[in-house]
């Protein structure tokens, strides 16, 4: 049963791009990144990603201002990459001596 056998009307994606009433189709804002690269124009969804980008593709067409910004998108990158080994670390520990405990409980 369709919804137009019982005289409802389908209900319209709008945020797909589909057409309104007036026959224009809406804009969807999360179509545009944030952020594109300048020399390849590659889109990336953060202007870090797009930092990083520019650090590992295009070195040696930076600027003096452009490297300092790629080296604090470094830092910062290392900088969660060590918090999520930390708290991955932390969680497998927690799991092996929960598992332990059970075990020792069981047995």
């Amino acid at each position: 049963m369709s919804g137009d056998s019982q005289g409802q009307v389908p209900a319209i994606d709008t945020l797909s791009g589909a057409s309104t009433a007036t026959g224009e189709p809406e804009l969807d804002v999360r179509d545009e990144p944030p952020a594109r690269c300048p020399y390849c124009d590659r889109p990336f969804r953060r202007a870090r990603y797009e930092s990083l980008h520019r650090g590992l593709e295009h070195r040696d067409r930076l600027s003096e201002r452009e490297r300092a910004t790629v080296e604090r998108a470094v830092r910062e990158e290392r900088a969660e990459t060590r918090r999520f080994r930390l708290y991955a670390l932390g969680v497998l520990v927690l799991l092996y001596f929960g598992l332990l405990i059970v075990a020792a409980f069981v047995v």
